[in-house]
């Protein structure tokens, strides 16, 4: 990606971050909400063109599944309400044409039993949830920076998530597996739930990816397009040549 132009992604867990590294953009990724505001404004620099909220999330409406794609329209939240950026999320929901196009619902922790997320559902007509993209938004918003939100669905509305998924992550977003260990030999009814919440993850990691690649670098912002656009071809092969070999670094 042209060092003129810089997109943050804001995710939560380790395999949403090396998706958006993939796709080329600044990853800001923190296991917990606390202090993810100052995470984001640290890596604002003159040249941010952009913030995404980019992963999973709950899921609010009752016809969605995992693996189904969230485009935002407005992140809700208890004190107001935060537009997305009109022309970046129409080419988002353009490459991502399965995608719906509703609200998202910000909130400071999981929200793990149905009638939770029923609750939530019933007061902000929300269609997923997640505990970043309220966060971006605020940044964003403050700064005057374009802002989008693009969020794959994890589990379902009517899901409940086990006690052993709501254990702290570890800091760089990957789970503790020791913890989930004791948690599953403490409550072994949960290992049901566990089984049938990592295909959803896989479900969802599947979807993540793929739309990744559709968006495209810089996760379909426009003035990225639009500077490759006006390259001459000696400077277009001359970035060719850079992102080559970042290739090696991204992939770890």
């Amino acid at each position: 990606m042209s060092s003129s132009h810089k997109v943050i992604a804001v995710t939560c867990l380790a395999f949403e971050a090396r998706i958006a590294a993939a796709a080329g953009v600044i990853v800001v990724c923190a296991a917990r909400a606390q202090g993810l505001a100052a995470l984001i404004e640290a890596a604002i620099t003159n040249d941010c063109c952009g913030i995404a909220s980019f992963g999973v999330a709950g899921g609010l409406d009752p016809g969605l599944r995992p693996g189904d794609w969230v485009v935002a329209s407005h992140v809700v939240t208890e004190n107001g309400r935060y537009p997305t950026d009109p022309s970046w999320t129409r080419r988002i929901s353009e490459a991502l044409p399965s995608a719906i196009h509703a609200t998202i619902v910000g909130v400071d922790k999981p929200v793990s039993h149905p009638t939770g997320k029923a609750l939530l559902r019933s007061v902000h007509g929300s269609a997923a949830v997640d505990t970043e993209s309220h966060v971006a938004a605020q940044v964003a918003a403050a700064r005057g920076i374009p802002f989008v939100a693009a969020r794959v669905i994890l589990d379902p509305a009517h899901r409940p998530l086990p006690p052993a998924a709501l254990l702290p992550l570890r800091i760089d977003g990957s789970p503790d597996l020791r913890g989930i260990a004791h948690s599953v030999r403490t409550t072994r009814r949960q290992l049901v739930p566990l089984t049938r919440l990592a295909a959803d993850t896989f479900r969802a990691r599947s979807a993540l990816l793929l739309g990744s690649k559709c968006l495209g670098e810089a996760l379909a912002f426009e003035s990225h397009q639009a500077l490759h656009a006006g390259l001459t071809d000696a400077q277009e092969d001359e970035e060719l040549a850079l992102e080559a070999a970042q290739l090696p670094i991204q992939s770890l």
